[in-house]
Formats: C-alpha cells, structure tokens, sequence
C-alpha cells in the first residue's frame, strides 16, 4: 500500500509518517462524567443571580416608594408598581428553578432510554391469501 503513495509522495516532494493517536476518551464520556456537575454549578450560578436580583429590586423599590412619596408624581407610582412585579415575577423564577433542577436531576438519574415498544407486523404472502385472512378477521370480529 505505501508503494503506492510513494511515487505521489515523490511527485510532490512530501513525505508522511505513521504515529499511533493517543487515546482520548470521546466527547459524548467527557459530556457524561461532567453532566452532573455542570447542572450543580448552573443551578448554583443561577441561583445566586436571581437572590441578587431580587435584593436589587427590593432596594430600587424602597427608593422609588421613598421618592413617590416625597413628589405625588403619579409616573412615580407606575414605577414602583413595575418593579414590585418584576421582583414578584424573579422570586417565582427562583421558585420554577428549583422544579426545573428536580426534573433535571430525574432525568440523569433515570437514564434508561425510551419505554415505548414499536412491533411492525409484516405480512408475507399473496394478495388472495392477505384477503382470505382479512376476511376471516372481520368475520370473527362480527360474531
């Protein structure tokens, strides 16, 4: 085989060598060994930023009330009532968190592939003896 490529190799003035690859494990047991720990650390992140979210909002809220307060301006009001949705809309965010990571977290453990079953019948035979069979079905089925 290598008779071959050495007029190709002469040819173009290159020459090759043969090393053995080192192995690796592949992507998909690197992605595996890793999944557990890659959802604990995003839950973690996540986590982390909606409590820092919420503290936020909580403090824009106790200005703005403060500020609502001392003007009357009704835009004041709107604004309060805006960020005081958001913080309610962020605290259920961190609620929906916690089921995602508990459905997360039954998917890895329950790792046993589908539970459906496909059985495909075949029928091998004429045409006459398909409708033979057909018609003793239906018949059975009608008594």
């Amino acid at each position: 085989m290598t008779d071959k490529f050495n007029a190709i190799d002469e040819s173009l003035n290159t020459t090759y060598e043969i090393t053995k690859a080192e192995e690796k494990p592949s992507e998909v047991e690197v992605v595996k060994n890793d999944k557990p720990t890659d959802i604990k650390k995003d839950y973690e992140y996540t986590r982390a930023n909606l409590y820092s979210l919420i503290e936020k909002g909580q403090e824009a809220i106790n200005g703005i009330m403060e500020l609502a307060g001392e003007g009357g301006s009704p835009r004041a009001y709107e604004v309060a009532g805006q960020l005081i949705k958001s913080v309610a809309d962020t605290t259920d965010k961190l609620i929906d968190l916690q089921k995602k990571l508990k459905d997360v977290e039954e998917d890895v453990g329950n790792n046993k592939g589908p539970n459906t079953v496909t059985n495909n019948a075949v029928f091998v035979g004429s045409t006459s003896e398909l409708q033979k069979l057909l018609k003793q079905g239906f018949l059975n089925n009608k008594e």
